[in-house]
């Protein structure tokens, strides 16, 4: 399978290239909107990689185009803002999923393949961790079979415990990807919002070591 990733930044555009590349798909890599939308239109991709904030035409702008076309490529979209407002604008213009940088290539990995399976008829875009079942483009939360309704913070924790459920994660670490850019929060909110899931999901959902953090047990 050949994936388009567009990055203006070369660090992460050669650390996403390097990575999807050992997964064994063919990449090529697009440095602005305009570029991309010339290969988009050379290659059928499986898939685009797609930075928002770019030279010439933007993420957004990108992915408007090609929907008009009615090019079907699945697009994952990167954004370095974390406001509901550019998220919605995304998947309203024709994204299929997003993910907020700094982002762990782990969780890159599993949204391309959950996009790519969902693309050939696979699969939905889900993930299924033991009694939990997370539809990532939907946000809907299925819970030992039943759907649950949580809060915007609540679901991205958990998402992100999904997604890293093979070990255990500090305060720290869950502050850089929930609350990315937020430096004034407080590190002790991580223990408010483990309550809030817990309340929902059940004291044994989520497992506590000290010193150490806190590991998802699905």
């Amino acid at each position: 399978m050949r994936i388009l990733v567009v990055e203006d930044d070369l660090a992460i555009a050669e650390l996403v290239k390097e990575d999807l590349e050992a997964q064994g798909f063919a990449v090529d890599w697009a440095q602005d909107g305009d570029e991309a939308y010339s290969l988009s239109r050379s290659f059928p991709y499986d898939l685009l990689v797609l930075d928002i904030m770019l030279p010439g035409q933007n993420g957004f702008e990108l992915t408007k185009k090609l929907r008009t076309e009615k090019a079907k490529v699945p697009v994952l979209m990167l954004t370095a803002r974390d406001g509901i407002e550019d998220r919605v604008k995304g998947l309203e213009l024709g994204a299929d999923d997003y993910l907020v940088k700094p982002f762990h290539l782990t969780e890159l990995r599993a949204r391309v393949m959950a996009l790519l399976r969902r693309s050939k008829g696979e699969a939905d875009n889900s993930i299924q961790v033991g009694r939990l079942k997370l539809d990532i483009s939907r946000r809907q939360v299925v819970w030992q079979g039943e759907s649950i309704s949580l809060s915007g913070r609540e679901y991205a924790l958990l998402e992100f415990f999904a997604l890293h459920a093979d070990g255990f994660y500090p305060r720290e670490k869950l502050l850089e990807h929930v609350w990315p850019g937020e430096a004034s929060i407080d590190p002790r909110t991580v223990d408010t919002y483990i309550r809030y899931l817990r309340r929902k999901l059940g004291d044994d959902a989520i497992e506590t070591v000290r010193n150490i953090g806190y590991r998802f047990r699905g």
